[in-house]
C-alpha cells in the first residue's frame, strides 16, 4: 500500500514516524509531502502525559528527545485569575489522596468541613505539591502512593520535535518530497483522491492520504469539501499572538495560563527560552492591543518578532472521508488551554492505526482505487468527534465556572447558552459531587474536580458514602498522605537540577 502524508510540521512527521515504524516489516511505503516556502502554525509546545507513552512505542530515548528538542518536564498547569482576580490553583497530572474504603479522597474531603476549612485539595497532590516548590522526581513504583500517583508531561519546543521526528522517520525509510500541491486528481466513482500534483509538475500517486496541511484543509476540505462544524459560539476566542523571550534563572515544571480581559496568556518554559501567547478575543480588544498586552507580561526580553495566528475553533464534519483522514489542525482546533493541540495528533494518528484499511482494491477506469470499509470510517468519526466534543467542554468548562464581571467576555460567558454535555456534567457535580466516566475521553474526574473546585463551584452534597467516615479516620489518613507528600518532595530536586542529573539538559542558554 502507498500511503502519502500532505503537510510537515508536527503532525506530519508524528503520523509519518508512527506509521514507519507500526509497519516496519510490511510492504507499506509512506511518503511525506511537504514545501519548505510553506511555513507551519508550531502551536502545542506544553503537552500532555500521553506524549510519553507516543514517544515509547517509538522507542525514543526519553533523554536523547529532550536534549534534541530543548524539553523541560511539566506536572500541570497554574490557572491564575479564572475563578476570581488574585486566585491561582495548579490543575496537576494525578489523583487527589487516597480512596478511603473505596471512596474517592475528594469526596470524603468535602465531607469534612473542619478540613475543608483548614487546608486545599491541592495539598494532597503530589503534582501541585512539587511544582510550586520547583521540584521534580519519576514516579517511582513500590514507595508510597504519593510517589506513584501522579504523571508528568514535556515542554518542548515543536519545531524541534518535528525535525527530530523526520530524521527518526527517514531512518525507517519515509521518503520525504519537497514540493507544493497544486492540484488534486479523483475518482469520479468512489470520490478517492488518486494522486497529487506538485507546483514542479511532478505527480504523487498513493492509495491512502493523511491529511497534515493545517488550516487549509487541502485534501479533507478543499478538494473533498467536507464542511466544518463552528463553535465559536461555544469557544469565540479566534486570534493568538506569540512571542518568545529569554528563560527565566529558574525553569517552572509546569505551564501557566493567565486569565486577561479578552482571553488569556500563556507562559510555557523550555531550557533556552519561554514560549508565551495571547489567546483572545477580537471582538473585544484589537490585534495591537493583545500584543501590548503580552510584551507587558513577559518575564524576559523577546527573542523573536511576534507571529499573529487566526482560527475558528470546531472540528470537521468527518476526519476520515473516502480515502483521506484529516489530523492535526486539518481536523479541526481547539485553543490550546489545556495543551491538546499535539494530544489530538496523537489520538488521530493512534485511532487510524487501530482500524487501518486492509489492502483492498478495485480498478476503475484503469485506476487502483483502495476500498475502504464504512463501518472502519464511520467508527473512527466517532472516536475522534467524543474526543473532540468532550476536550471542547473540558476548556468551556474554565471560562464558565468564574466569579467574574469584569469585561465584556466574561459576562458573556456568564450568561451563554452550555452545550447539553456538558450541562448535565455540571448538573451532577453541583447536586453530588460527581463526575461522568468516559470510554472516550482525555480527561479524567481528577482533572475536573480540579477545575470545579479550583474556580470555586462547590457541590450540595457529595458520595452519602461519606457518613460512614469518622472525622477521626479521616483526619488520620488525610496527615499519612500529607506527611508521604512532603517526605517525597523534600527528597525531590529543584527541576533544572534534575534534568542536569538525568542528562537531559541541552547546555546554557545562548
Amino acid at each position: 500500500m502507498e500511503v502519502c502524508i500532505v503537510g510537515g510540521g508536527t503532525a506530519g512527521w508524528m503520523a509519518a514516524s508512527a506509521m514507519a515504524k507500526k509497519f516496519e516489516n510490511q510492504s507499506i511505503n509512506v511518503t511525506l509531502v511537504e514545501s519548505e516556502d510553506i511555513g507551519t502554525v508550531g502551536v502545542g509546545e506544553a503537552t500532555l502525559p500521553h506524549i510519553r507513552f507516543f514517544n515509547q512505542a517509538l522507542g525514543i530515548d526519553e533523554r536523547e528527545f529532550m536534549k534534541e528538542t530543548r524539553a523541560t518536564f511539566k506536572l500541570g498547569i497554574e490557572f491564575v485569575d479564572w475563578g476570581k482576580i488574585g486566585q491561582s490553583y495548579i490543575h496537576p497530572f494525578g489523583d487527589f489522596g487516597q480512596s478511603i474504603n473505596n471512596i474517592d479522597f475528594y469526596q470524603a474531603w468535602l465531607s469534612q468541613p473542619s478540613s475543608r476549612s483548614n487546608s486545599d485539595l491541592s495539598d494532597y497532590a503530589f503534582g501541585t505539591v512539587a511544582a510550586t516548590q520547583g521540584k521534580f522526581q519519576f514516579p517511582h513504583s513500590g514507595q508510597t502512593r504519593a510517589q506513584r500517583s501522579f504523571g508528568y508531561a514535556y515542554q518542548f519546543d515543536s519545531g524541534l520535535y518535528a525535525k527530530f521526528l523526520r530524521r527518526f522517520a527517514e531512518n525507517l525509510r519515509v521518503t520525504r518530497i519537497e514540493g507544493k500541491v497544486v492540484d488534486t486528481t479523483i475518482e469520479p466513482n468512489s470520490g478517492n483522491v488518486t494522486s497529487l500534483t506538485l507546483s514542479n509538475n511532478r505527480v504523487v500517486k498513493a492509495d491512502l492520504f493523511i491529511d497534515c496541511s493545517g488550516f487549509r484543509g487541502l485534501l479533507i476540505e478543499q478538494a473533498l469539501q467536507t464542511g466544518y462544524q463552528d463553535w465559536s459560539s461555544w469557544l469565540p476566542c479566534n486570534r493568538a499572538v506569540a512571542v518568545p523571550c529569554e528563560r527565566q534563572d529558574s525553569i517552572p515544571p509546569y505551564t501557566r495560563a493567565t486569565a486577561q480581559e479578552a482571553g488569556w496568556i500563556w507562559r510555557i518554559p523550555l531550557q533556552h527560552r519561554t514560549g508565551n501567547g495571547h489567546v483572545y478575543w477580537s471582538e473585544f480588544t484589537s490585534d495591537q492591543d493583545a500584543l501590548d498586552t503580552l510584551i507587558m507580561q513577559l518575564d524576559g526580553k523577546p527573542t523573536a518578532e511576534p507571529k499573529q495566528l487566526y482560527f475558528k475553533t470546531g472540528r470537521r464534519n468527518a476526519f476520515w472521508k473516502n480515502n483521506v483522514i484529516a489530523i492535526g489542525l486539518s481536523a479541526g482546533f481547539l485553543e490550546p488551554l489545556e495543551s491538546t493541540s499535539i494530544h489530538l495528533i496523537q489520538e488521530g494518528i493512534t485511532e487510524l492505526l487501530a482500524l487501518f484499511p486492509h489492502e483492498n482494491y478495485a480498478h476503475i477506469d484503469g485506476a487502483r482505487v483502495l476500498q475502504i470499509n464504512e463501518l472502519d470510517s464511520d467508527e473512527y468519526n466517532q472516536r475522534m468527534a467524543l474526543q473532540f466534543e468532550r476536550i471542547r467542554d473540558f476548556l468551556l468548562l474554565h471560562y464558565v465556572a468564574n466569579d467574574r464581571n469584569d469585561s465584556e467576555m466574561w459576562r458573556y460567558f456568564n450568561s451563554m447558552s452550555l452545550p447539553g454535555s456538558l450541562v448535565e456534567k455540571l448538573h451532577l457535580w453541583k447536586k453530588r459531587a460527581y463526575v461522568q466516566r468516559y470510554e472516550h475521553g482525555t480527561f479524567l474526574p481528577p482533572s475536573w474536580v480540579a477545575v470545579l473546585l479550583g474556580q470555586n463551584i462547590s457541590p450540595e452534597n457529595c458520595d452519602p458514602r461519606c457518613a460512614s467516615i469518622s472525622s477521626d479516620e479521616f483526619h488520620r489518613h488525610a496527615a499519612t498522605i500529607k506527611k508521604d507528600i512532603k517526605n517525597a518532595v523534600d527528597a525531590a530536586l529543584p527541576h533544572e537540577a534534575f534534568l542536569r542529573k538525568f542528562g537531559a539538559y541541552y547546555g546554557e542558554p545562548v
